[in-house]
């Protein structure tokens, strides 16, 4: 069994189908007047972002980077839920479409892609200040964009996976059209909902610089893939607990209007491993989960967002998740 060390929220999105009109999610319920609703026009954007949309992701098929994440939840839900194998690894794998070409971007597209670069500013800041008052220093991670398959550290991903996180190389990747699914298919409307997908990935980063994710994938080959799975759970919902923290300060700041919370809250309630499998075959198999149920992904989210510290979050030691 080959293994992808990373961590995401979208590979559970899988099975509801790829073929999306890219981008139209941004409808009344996300722009009033042209402009997201969340308070981030004027600004500031992060610097740490990479642009690769259109330029495919050269030669090259899948890399292995240890034992990790990604590729067991891909294989995980195919098994389960019906999918063919061969049709997710032709996902993963892409082919070689290196384009030199500059990417054209639509209006929404570049207004969506500032949204992302503002948040991903706005979790450095808060990041930055957490880890200061630790005594650490905060090393910020760098957002890749991407259309349809990219390149990283941890191997070659198609956008089927939706967003990731790979901590061998740092970086957060996002194919933006995964929002359209977000919005649509699992209902999470909302400038807010897409913030939470990115600190949720920032998230991640968190846990792979205090040593989390290292401690994590130590224990893979000792367990079974079932009892691994309840590491692999408490691992994701620390990372909604640390989303949950940028909430809190980010209303801290005045950036959030009545309803953001609430719009994280749906979304991580949608991407709940109980709901995911209930869409997608009909019934759930505890067993398999490897993000936590709706209600407990919705609860370590509000219990990061009303705590707002970094000790609060210690699933691992929890006995209630």
């Amino acid at each position: 069994m080959l293994f992808l060390f990373v961590s995401n929220l979208g590979l559970l999105f899988l099975f509801l189908g790829n073929n999306v009109n890219k981008y139209k999610f941004l409808t009344k319920d996300i722009l009033i007047d042209g402009g997201i609703v969340m308070k981030w026009k004027g600004r500031g954007q992060s610097t740490n972002v990479e642009d690769r949309r259109g330029k495919g992701i050269g030669a090259g098929g899948i890399g292995i980077a240890g034992g990790g994440i990604g590729l067991v939840i891909v294989i995980i839900m195919t098994l389960l839920g019906g999918g063919n194998t061969g049709d997710i690894l032709n996902n993963i794998q892409g082919t070689d479409t290196n384009n030199s070409a500059p990417y054209e971007e639509s209006k929404d597209e570049k207004e969506l892609s500032q949204f992302v670069s503002v948040v991903l500013a706005d979790t450095e800041e808060v990041w930055t200040e957490l880890f200061k008052e630790k005594g650490s220093e905060y090393q910020e991670p760098t957002m890749v964009l991407y259309t349809d398959q990219v390149q990283s550290a941890c191997g070659t991903a198609g956008s089927a996976v939706g967003p990731f996180y790979c901590p061998g190389d740092y970086k957060l990747y996002i194919d933006l059209s995964f929002y359209d699914d977000l919005n649509k298919k699992f209902e999470a409307p909302g400038d807010f909902a897409m913030a939470y997908v990115v600190a949720h990935e920032v998230g991640h980063h968190v846990q792979t610089l205090l040593g989390t994710n290292k401690e994590v994938m130590a224990l893979r080959n000792q367990m079974s893939e079932e009892e691994f799975n309840k590491y692999l759970v408490r691992l994701e919902l620390q990372a909604d607990y640390y989303a949950g923290v940028f909430a809190h300060y980010a209303e801290g700041q005045g950036y959030l209007e009545v309803g953001d919370v609430e719009e994280a809250i749906t979304a991580a309630s949608a991407v709940g491993d109980d709901n995911i499998q209930k869409k997608t075959q009909g019934h759930v198999v505890p067993d398999s989960f490897t993000h936590g149920t709706s209600e407990q992904r919705m609860r370590w989210f509000k219990k990061g967002y009303e705590s707002g510290t970094i000790e609060g979050g210690d699933t691992f030691k929890a006995k209630d998740l």
